[in-house]
Parts: C-alpha cells; sequence; structure tokens
C-alpha cells in the first residue's frame, strides 16, 4: 500500500507536505478513499515546524488563546505554534505570558477527559483546538462538548488536513482541504461505493494512523 503514497505540497509553503494512498479505508465515521498520511508534519521538527508557521499565519491576529488543546498526536505541532503564537504577540490572559499546549485522555469508556491537574489550563482559558486531520467533524463535536464541560473557551480549530470548512460557525484553519485533493470522497458506511461493489477495505484509520487488514 505504501508504494502508492502521492504527495501533495501547500499552496503558501513548498515545506509543507501531505502523503495520501488511495484505496478504500474505514474511520470511526465514515469511509474514505485516500488515508490522509500527516505522520511527517505532526513528528518531523523541520515539518512540524513549517506547518505551525502556516497555521499561524492563518489565524486573525486579534484571537485570544491560552491554551491548545492536541488532539491525534500533535502535540509537537502545537508546541511549535504556541512559540509562533508569543513570537507575533498574540493576545494570552495567562499570567505567565506563555501558551500553555496539552492532550485529552480517553477513559475506559472512550470519554475525552482532562486530570485534575490540567483542568487549570482549560477552565476560564480561551482554547485552541488543534487536530491532525478532519473527515466528518465528529471528533470535533466530541471535543468541543468536553471543552465546554470543563469551563474552556474555544476561540479557533485548526487541522492539518479538513474536509469540511466549518463546525458550529467556527471556521476549521487548515493547511491543506480537499481542494487541494480533488478526487478526495468521504462516504457513510452503507453508502460506500467501494463496500456496494465488494472491494475489501485496504486499513482501518485514524488521525493517529492506520492497521492494513
Amino acid at each position: 500500500m505504501e508504494s502508492r503514497i502521492l504527495k501533495f505540497f501547500a499552496k503558501d509553503n513548498s515545506r509543507v507536505a501531505l502523503r495520501a494512498i488511495p484505496g478504500h479505508f474505514a474511520t470511526s465515521h465514515s469511509h474514505v478513499n485516500y488515508y490522509i498520511d500527516v505522520t511527517g508534519l505532526r513528528t518531523r521538527c523541520s515539518e512540524a515546524s513549517a506547518v505551525a508557521k502556516t497555521l499561524v499565519e492563518k489565524i486573525v491576529n486579534t484571537t485570544i488563546i491560552d491554551t491548545i488543546v492536541c488532539m491525534d498526536g500533535c502535540e509537537v505541532v502545537g508546541a511549535y505554534m504556541a512559540s509562533e503564537l508569543e513570537i507575533h504577540d498574540f493576545v494570552s490572559t495567562n499570567t505567565h505570558e506563555t501558551v500553555y499546549v496539552i492532550t485529552p485522555e480517553f477513559n475506559s469508556n472512550n470519554q475525552m477527559i482532562f486530570r485534575d491537574n490540567l483542568v487549570p489550563a482549560i477552565r476560564n482559558k480561551h482554547v485552541l483546538l488543534l487536530l491532525a486531520s478532519t473527515t466528518t467533524g465528529q471528533t470535533i463535536h466530541r471535543s468541543l462538548e468536553c471543552l465546554s464541560y470543563y469551563g474552556g473557551t474555544v476561540t479557533g480549530i485548526c487541522s492539518l488536513f479538513s474536509a469540511v470548512d466549518s463546525i458550529r460557525g467556527f471556521p476549521i484553519i487548515s493547511a491543506f482541504t480537499t481542494r487541494d485533493i480533488p478526487s478526495y470522497q468521504a462516504y457513510d458506511f452503507e453508502k460506500c461505493p467501494f463496500c456496494q461493489n465488494g472491494h475489501k477495505l485496504d486499513a482501518f484509520v485514524n488521525g493517529y494512523g492506520y492497521s492494513k487488514l
């Protein structure tokens, strides 16, 4: 499957590359015809730094950001984004004049939670939500509910790749969209043409990676 990797470059930064594998893949909410591989963007310092800069440049500079909540293993990108936000003098209400970078935990019921020691970085804070990829937006809906429960105010949503433009009135700020991969498609499970034609799944995928079948 890896031999089919395609590479796409961000229009505004040639150092930012997205890798995609065509096939038949199942996410937790849909079937898709590309696995969007953001491994390099999440784990390589040079790529993480470049995509962080690209994302921050797209955020309105009057946005208040106290905390970045990183999903899907995006902590490296989140740390670089925090640095960029401080360089560009984005407003933060934190007394230490620096941005928190944290990640949630999932309990045995797959519920998103924050331990007591991390709650102060959420409660009464202005939160930027960062994800690796967004297909249907269901993870964002869950995240918004969780952050609201812990008393956070979401002021922005970023995703390295996003197939949707906005959710609950929030524009999704992304380095790549389906406009960069014109043939990208996501289907409801019961309407997937691959399944209807008897085409077996290549892998289960999520923001962390894929597992071949």
